[in-house]
């Protein structure tokens, strides 16, 4: 888009609320926003350069066209943004990782409902509690809420008319709806329970579990009143464990954000819930770059998380303030159903807890940065060691190897699979079957799928995944399967590193030198090379296995000629197996469509009697 019809489109722009798409010259949309005014905020772009941040300026030093969207609120800005955002993954927005897969808790829409763990909202009247970042810590939660209230963990269809219960009843994990043992009623008020305990309003049900009790043992129902005993002790257990953040009984969210050298962040998020905070969780944000402002980040996260998020409060606690504050709390206030404030505040027991959380923020961010560098770390440690042994002048990020499998000759195959940075890339694996070569001569085979696979590396009319070349050959077998594919790359002219891989011993062997390299057993290259070596070889026998399968079921038929495929079905229908179809004689065959008396006597004479 030329400068000239870029300004007639910006002076265009009117002052309404909106959400804009920049994109770059392959017509991909690269980043996501929404303004109240799309005039100013578009054209915010395009002036000048002076106090952008790098991110921005790499942003618009790849802006080919945008794309606007009116809007009749700054709120519906805002929604639709986040959906824009989930659709199309842009590349400069801070965005949830794997927004889309957290659980939550769900009490379902039933007469006996059921608490279970979902990851989709659904609007059909059940009720909803997290997100969470994990099955595992729903399950833990599940487990907890199970053993203090007897809920059913079935989902079979509730009459009371059971002949028997199961055996969650019988060691206390449920009241027995199946069977009658409570109405609807009474299993409603344990469910009324379980979404005050989520709420954290224990306080609110203790006393009348207490008054149950009372009366149970009053009635001589001891039975009874023990398990409700128990049952109020195990609450009481938990609620201590609970940490009482604010004597006011207050409920609100504080989030807090860490983040790292690299850019990389992690958001916190602690629930308070009259007074008490019942749990806390972090969740990682992807896109972030080093110079993006905490504001934006945590701006970003507060509409991604809280449009999924079954419960909006009516206050967060910030760490830091947001982009866009207004809007946001427009947009919350319409999610809630109610205001929401957004505070930051500065001193006293607040700013305390946000402290507090910001610090779990940092822990969990360098717990998970720990895990990705060590994975990073292990990779590159591979590469680079594998790369100085084999005194390769750059590094093997592509890798190819290949393997042939067949026995005695019988139906050979080769494989080809591409590691690039240390992991597998599928799509570029490759399987051969051999053509020209008869009998055992893995040699032979070797060449013959080297020069099928370089020749079309040196086709200019092949895909791009032919054309790569890889930075290292790894040739399943020793100091003869590595000359026989030298003798292929100097017949084609090909000049890429390749080395023969002995299983014996995990030899490597380099062209030129007569001794083989031994890896050290613990080193990061040797484990690397037997992953790739590994999987050419479970490629190759998997495609080798197969293919004798399929010969295998070759039929005596097959050897018939002028039997087609079809006259071949329709005798197997007819007769069932190729024994009856050899007993019978050929006035039988001529009953059978498309036989005639010239076929049923070819078939008679060449397939035989039983």
């Amino acid at each position: 888009m030329n400068e000239q019809l870029r300004d007639q489109r910006l002076d265009a722009l009117g002052a309404e609320p909106g959400v804009y798409l920049m994109k770059n010259e392959h017509g991909a949309v690269i980043y996501v926003g929404k303004a109240a005014s799309l005039r100013s905020r578009v054209r915010s772009y395009f002036g000048s350069k002076r106090g952008m941040d790098h991110k921005t300026r790499e942003l618009v030093s790849q802006i080919v066209d945008f794309e606007v969207i009116r809007t009749d609120t700054a709120s519906e800005a805002l929604i639709l943004e986040n959906e824009l955002i989930k659709r199309y993954q842009p590349k400069y927005n801070v965005m949830l990782r794997d927004d889309k897969s957290y659980p939550f808790i769900r009490i379902t829409n039933e007469p006996f409902p059921r608490v279970l763990s979902t990851r989709r909202v659904v609007n059909d009247g059940s009720r909803y509690f997290g997100p969470f970042t994990s099955a595992a810590s729903v399950n833990r939660t599940l487990d907890s809420l199970n053993k203090l209230f007897p809920y059913r963990l079935c989902d079979i269809e509730i009459t009371g008319e059971s002949d028997r219960p199961c055996l969650y009843y019988h060691i206390g994990r449920c009241n027995g709806p199946c069977i009658g043992a409570v109405d609807q009623d009474e299993y409603g008020q344990v469910i009324q329970n379980v979404q005050l305990f989520l709420e954290g309003r224990s306080d609110e049900f203790l006393p009348e579990l207490r008054e149950q009790m009372e009366r149970a043992a009053e009635v001589l129902d001891f039975e009874q009143a023990a398990r409700l005993r128990d049952e109020i002790k195990a609450i009481e257990h938990v609620l201590e464990r609970q940490k009482i953040a604010s004597s006011k009984r207050e409920t609100f969210d504080v989030l807090a954000l860490a983040k790292g050298e690299g850019g990389d962040a992690c958001v916190q998020v602690t629930t308070i819930r009259e007074g008490k905070m019942l749990g806390s969780e972090h969740f990682l944000m992807t896109g972030a770059r080093i110079d993006d402002q905490p504001s934006h980040i945590l701006g970003s996260f507060v509409t991604q998380f809280y449009d999924e998020a079954a419960l909006v409060p009516r206050e967060l606690v910030l760490q830091h303030p947001i982009d866009d504050e207004e809007i946001v709390r427009e947009w919350l206030g319409e999610r809630r159903g109610g205001p929401v404030r957004l505070t930051i505040p500065r001193r006293g027991m607040r700013r305390r807890l946000v402290e507090m959380v910001a610090k779990s923020a940092e822990e969990n961010l360098n717990h998970e940065r720990v895990r990705w560098l060590n994975d990073e770390q292990r990779t590159t440690m591979a590469l680079a060691e594998l790369g100085d042994r084999l005194q390769l002048e750059k590094l093997p990020r592509r890798i190819e190897c290949y393997d042939i499998s067949n026995l005695q000759g019988d139906s050979p195959v080769a494989s080809m699979v591409v590691f690039e940075d240390g992991r597998p890339k599928k799509s570029d694996y490759r399987r051969f079957g051999i053509k020209e070569i008869q009998g055992p001569n893995d040699y032979a085979m070797m060449q013959e799928v080297l020069r099928r696979r370089f020749k079309r590396a040196k086709d200019l009319e092949s895909t791009e995944e032919w054309r790569e070349l890889p930075d290292l050959v790894i040739v399943d077998g020793g100091k003869g399967q590595l000359s026989s594919a030298l003798e292929v790359f100097h017949e084609l002219e090909i000049s890429v590193p390749v080395v023969g891989l002995a299983k014996e011993n995990e030899e490597i062997f380099l062209p030129g030198r007569s001794d083989p390299i031994i890896l050290p057993r613990d080193a990061q290259s040797l484990y690397l090379v037997q992953r790739v070596r590994d999987e050419a070889h479970r490629f190759a026998v998997t495609f080798h296995r197969g293919k004798r399968k399929k010969a295998s079921f070759r039929s005596a038929l097959d050897e018939v000629r002028g039997l087609g495929p079809q006259r071949k079905k329709a005798l197997l229908r007819t007769f069932g197996s190729v024994k009856k179809i050899r007993e019978a004689t050929a006035e039988d065959l001529l009953t059978v469509d498309g036989i005639g008396p010239a076929l049923a006597e070819q078939i008679k004479s060449e397939l035989g009697s039983s």
